[in-house]
C-alpha cells in the first residue's frame, strides 16, 4: 500500500471524555427500573438460573465456535447447524430454512395446552403442539450473522449463546413442572442489513406470539436504550454523454446531480430532529474525466426514532434527490430499501422493568433509559418485531464503557471473560423473563396494555409508501 502523502488528523478526544464524565454522573443517580408484578415463582426461578448454570460449557462454547468462525448476512449456514446440533444433543428437534430463509430456525417447547410439558416420547423436549390458545405463545430470537471482515464485532455470537441458553434452561423446567405455554427458538439470520426478522414476519414466524425476547452485547447495562429505524435509499442519474472538453455543451452531468443531492442531504442536517441521522456514499461516479458521466448514482441510509418521523425524513431526502435531477436536467430512478427498512424499537418496559431486577440478582447495575446518550446507537430489524408483538431488547456489558460497536475492539470482546460471563447472565436474564410471563397472568396483562397504548400494531409491509 502506498503510503500517503499526509496522514489524516486524529479527531479529538475532547467530546467523548465529556460524555464519559456525563454518563457517569448520571449513572450515579439513576433509579433502576422496578416492577410490582411477581413473576415466576422461587423455585422456577432458582431451576433455571441452575440449568443455565450447568450449561455453562455448551454455550460458552457456542458462543466461541460462532466467533471463531463468523458468516456474514444470508450465508450462516455453519452458524445454524452448530445452534441445531446443539438443541439435538439435548432432545430438541429444529427445522432450518423455515419462513424464507435458508438459514432461519425455529424450534419448539412447552404443552401449547398444559398437558405434556412437550415431552417427546424418547424422552427429550419435543415439539409438544396441543391447544396453542391455552398459554401464551414467547419467542425469543437469536441472531448469529457477522460483519463482512471484521467477523462478530457486533457481539452476534453473544446474542446466539444466550438465546440458546435460555431456550434449554426453559425446556429442562417445563419438562419438570409443566405450565400452560410454548417457547419458541427463532433463529433471525441477516440482522446486519438484510432485514430476516422482517423477511420471517411476512412469512408467519411471529403468528400467535404474544411477546418476544432477546439481547444485545454493548459497553453498559441499558434496560431500554433507544434504536433507530433505518431506510435506504439508493438514486441513481441519467445524463447525457459527451466529450467534456470539446462538447461539454452537449451533455447532462449524472455526477453533478449526485454531487448537488449529497450537498443538499448536507444541508438539511442542521434542520434534524436530535435523533435523526443521513449519511451517504457514491458509489457510481463515471469512468474518466473526459466524458461527461451520463450515469452516477449514491446511496444514503436514513434514520430516525420515531416511525412518523421516519416518513418526514423519506420526504424530505425524496425531494432532494429529484430536485438535483432537475437543476442539472437529469433523468432519476429512486430504489427505496432493497432489504426490508427497519422500523424504531418499541420497548415494552413493563417487561424491560423484569428483566432489570433479574439481572440485578446476578451483580448487574441495568441503567434505564437517557443515562447513556441516546446518540450512541444504530439500527435493527428487532424493531420490526417490537410493533408487532410486545418485545425487549436489552444491552447487556461486554467491553470497557467507550469501546464501540463494529470495531476490532468490540470483536475482541465478543470472545473474552465478559462476554462469556454476559453469555450466562443473558441466558438467566431471558429465560427468568420468558417464565413471568409463562406464570403471572397480571403481568402479562400489563405487557399488553402497555403495548395496546404505545399503538398496538403495525402494519409494518404498508407503513412506507414509496411509490
Amino acid at each position: 500500500m502506498t503510503r500517503p502523502d499526509q496522514l489524516p488528523e486524529q479527531p479529538s478526544r475532547a467530546h467523548d471524555d465529556a460524555v464519559a464524565r456525563e454518563t457517569a454522573a448520571r449513572a450515579a443517580a439513576a433509579e433502576p427500573l422496578t416492577s410490582p408484578h411477581d413473576g415466576a415463582p422461587g423455585p422456577v426461578r432458582e431451576q433455571l438460573t441452575a440449568t443455565v448454570e450447568a450449561l455453562s460449557a455448551d454455550l460458552i462454547g457456542l458462543s466461541h465456535r460462532l466467533h471463531a468462525d463468523p458468516e456474514t448476512a444470508f450465508t450462516e449456514h455453519r452458524s445454524v447447524a452448530a445452534v441445531a446440533e446443539l438443541l439435538a444433543r439435548h432432545g430438541i428437534p429444529a427445522e432450518v430454512g423455515v419462513h424464507g430463509l435458508d438459514t432461519a430456525l425455529r424450534a419448539r417447547i412447552g404443552s401449547g395446552g398444559g398437558g405434556s410439558g412437550g415431552v417427546s416420547g424418547d424422552g427429550g423436549y419435543g415439539d409438544g403442539e396441543g391447544d396453542a390458545a391455552a398459554g401464551p405463545t414467547i419467542a425469543v430470537l437469536a441472531e448469529y450473522d457477522a460483519l463482512p471482515g471484521i467477523g462478530h464485532a457486533c457481539g452476534h455470537n453473544v446474542i446466539c449463546a444466550s438465546a440458546v441458553g435460555a431456550f434449554l434452561a426453559l425446556a429442562r423446567q417445563l419438562h419438570d413442572s409443566p405450565v400452560p405455554g410454548t417457547v419458541l427458538l427463532l433463529g433471525t439470520p441477516a440482522e446486519e442489513g438484510g432485514g430476516g426478522k422482517e423477511t420471517m414476519a411476512r412469512d408467519g414466524a411471529l403468528d400467535g406470539v404474544d411477546a418476544a425476547v432477546m439481547l444485545h452485547p454493548f459497553a453498559h447495562d441499558i434496560a431500554d436504550h433507544p434504536f433507530l429505524g433505518r431506510r435506504q435509499l439508493e438514486v441513481t442519474y441519467h445524463g447525457v454523454a459527451a466529450h467534456a472538453s470539446a462538447h461539454p455543451h452537449r451533455g447532462r452531468n449524472a455526477l453533478d446531480a449526485v454531487v448537488m443531492g449529497y450537498q443538499g442531504v448536507a444541508m438539511l442536517r442542521q434542520h434534524l430532529p436530535d435523533g435523526d441521522r443521513v449519511h451517504g456514499v457514491v458509489v457510481d461516479g463515471g469512468q474518466v474525466p473526459n466524458v461527461v458521466p451520463e450515469r452516477a448514482a449514491a446511496r444514503y441510509y436514513l434514520r430516525s426514532q420515531h416511525p412518523d418521523t421516519l416518513q418526514d425524513l423519506t420526504e424530505r431526502v425524496r425531494a432532494i434527490a429529484v430536485a438535483a435531477a432537475a437543476m442539472t436536467g437529469c433523468g432519476y430512478t429512486l430504489t427505496w430499501d432493497p432489504n426490508p427498512p427497519y422500523l424504531p424499537i418499541r420497548h415494552n418496559r413493563t417487561l424491560a422493568a423484569r428483566w432489570s431486577q433479574h439481572q440485578a440478582a446476578r451483580g448487574r447495575t441495568v441503567y434505564p433509559r437517557g443515562v447513556v446518550p441516546e446518540s450512541e446507537t444504530g439500527s435493527t430489524d428487532l424493531g420490526n418485531v417490537s410493533v408487532r408483538v410486545p418485545s425487549i431488547h436489552p444491552m447487556i456489558a461486554i467491553a470497557e464503557p467507550g469501546t464501540a460497536l463494529h470495531t476490532t475492539a468490540f470483536a475482541e470482546a465478543a470472545a473474552g471473560p465478559a462476554a462469556d460471563r454476559a453469555v450466562l447472565d443473558g441466558a438467566a436474564g431471558l429465560a427468568l423473563v420468558v417464565a413471568d410471563l409463562l406464570h403471572d397472568a397480571g403481568l402479562r396483562a400489563a405487557v399488553a396494555t402497555e403495548f395496546a397504548e404505545a399503538g398496538g400494531p403495525v402494519d409494518v409491509p404498508s407503513f412506507f409508501d414509496t411509490a
